[in-house]
């Protein structure tokens, strides 16, 4: 027996055919991978390597670039310095300010007007400053040579670097032009500093660099090692656990602790699983049924043809009837055939819908008058409660088919009273289309199950009328419309098969 969820039905899943097998020669003529190594080696080689390449970006700027790093820092400090003198340059504070930054930075700050003449200045790297010297021995010389290369410059400043062998001095001179505020005359700001030998302190630091670099090899060697191996375990276990599942073992759980995504997968997985399990359960059962279906007209074929032949072939009558059952059962086996071929086209996306414009009323008044005969012959009380007329707009073929699938399933299952309803419903939108019967009901556990294509019932007799697929067939047919459809039932009261089509304003 065939029956669908009270709310609307769940997605199709997926079905899982077989994998095509290549031809033997194409097989043998693919190259074969190379072994790859496994997830934690891989892992616990990039994280060596990151770590590798963090201890050579250390000693880079340790050994190669620290001594240009300083002495960069060291000009951008005497720049900002330059910027405080020329901004209280031709103000009262102007020689406070000098001397104040002079003492504060250890610095010898000298301002020049264009002639080269001191106009203030500050010095406070005593007998160590040359541009002092060149000022009181030598007038300014170098001071001069100093302002010609400025002027030079493209961008403003100049900057010389100093090493007095004699007093074992190194420094820098920072040079840049001052514009003068009163006159509109340009001056010129020359700072001199000290650069502080580094070499005793860089030694220290680069003899702590091999300690702190043996360490972090080895810490980076154990903690990627435990790193590689904890991120690695969880997918390990799912790919032993995947390998079981593909050997057949429907039977296995999926694990993934440890961190979210292989959480996830391994929930992704457990699902799949569950899905192919149900497949592969209910393809057997399609077997089962399929082959029940075949092998009980095929054998009443049989049977018949051969009483034709041994017994009634003479008498007119009996022949007539036995050729008859013959036909019948013949076209039982055709209906089979072709809905499960139709059913194939549909489930395959082959298969086309006509849409048009109908009365629902219509509709189902000519569904009805299909049962004339079998209320007259077989005391069926069929009945068709309509509402207040509505135009739809579906495939008029392919819902004649589901109305009347959904009218035959009644049939096959209603009760002793052989009571069913055909019930319209207008709702704000669409219409809803109810077939009642008054059968034994659905269980809860079998109701996700009944539009399955797989499925049915194992205490299901053969069939009044149908074969069996009818409702896979309704499903197919009303997910292409796009149609809401589901089933309600309470056991030993009846089921209630639905579906529920768009409406439009009749013209």
């Amino acid at each position: 027996m065939k029956r669908s969820s009270d709310n609307n039905v769940r997605d199709e899943q997926a079905s899982i055919g077989d994998i095509p097998l290549a031809p033997l020669g194409e097989a043998k003529k693919k190259k074969r991978r190379k072994p790859r190594l496994a997830l934690r080696y891989y892992v616990w080689l990039y994280f060596m390597i990151f770590a590798v390449v963090i201890l050579v970006l250390i000693w880079l700027f340790q050994y190669v670039f620290l001594d240009k790093y300083y002495e960069s820092a060291k000009i951008r400090d005497i720049a900002s310095v330059a910027n405080k003198v020329r901004d209280a340059y031709g103000t009262s504070t102007q020689n406070e300010t000098c001397g104040k930054l002079a003492y504060e930075n250890n610095l010898c700050i000298v301002l020049t007007d264009e002639s080269g003449n001191r106009v203030t200045g500050s010095n406070n790297l005593g007998s160590y400053s040359t541009l002092y010297k060149d000022i009181m021995e030598n007038h300014s010389r170098h001071v001069f040579e100093l302002k010609a290369k400025l002027n030079k410059s493209s961008d403003g400043n100049y900057t010389e670097m100093i090493d007095d062998e004699q007093t074992s001095f190194k420094g820098l001179i920072y040079c840049t032009t001052v514009l003068e505020p009163s006159a509109q005359k340009q001056a010129y700001l020359f700072i001199e500093s000290s650069i502080e030998p580094i070499d005793s302190t860089v030694s220290i630091i680069r003899e702590q660099l091999i300690y702190i670099t043996v360490i972090l090899i080895e810490l980076a060697f154990l903690v990627t090692l435990f790193i590689s191996k904890r991120l690695s375990r969880p997918i390990t276990s799912i790919t032993n656990t995947a390998k079981q599942f593909a050997a057949g073992d429907y039977s296995v759980e999926f694990k993934g602790e440890g961190y979210k995504e292989v959480e996830e997968l391994s929930t992704v997985l457990n699902n799949a699983e569950n899905e192919i399990k149900k497949v592969s359960d209910l393809r057997k059962d399609l077997i089962a049924n399929i082959s029940h279906d075949l092998r009980t007209p095929l054998t009443m074929v049989k049977a018949y043809a051969e009483m034709i032949r041994d017994l009634s072939g003479d008498n007119p009558k009996k022949r007539n009837e036995h050729v008859q059952i013959i036909i019948d059962e013949a076209d039982r086996l055709t209906a089979l055939v072709n809905n499960l071929l139709e059913l194939s086209k549909l489930e395959s996306g082959n298969m086309e819908l006509e849409m048009s414009d109908f009365s629902i009323v219509d509709k189902l008044n000519d569904c009805m008058t299909r049962y004339t005969l079998l209320i007259e012959q077989n005391g069926y009380d069929i009945k068709y409660e309509p509402d207040e007329d509505r135009i739809i707009t579906a495939d008029i073929n392919k819902l004649d088919q589901v109305i009347y699938n959904f009218i035959n399933n009644a049939i096959n299952y209603t009760g002793e009273h052989k009571v069913i309803r055909v019930r319209q419903i207008n709702k704000p939108g669409c219409v809803r289309v109810e077939v009642i019967d008054n059968g034994n009901g659905i269980s809860k556990e079998l109701l996700p199950l009944v539009f399955d294509r797989y499925y049915r019932d194992a205490k299901v007799k053969r069939a009044v009328v149908g074969t069996g697929l009818g409702l896979s067939i309704c499903k197919e047919i009303l997910k292409k419309h796009g149609f809401a459809f589901g089933v309600s039932s309470v056991e030993g009261e009846g089921s209630t098969f639905w579906f529920e089509a768009p409406t439009r304003d009749k013209q």
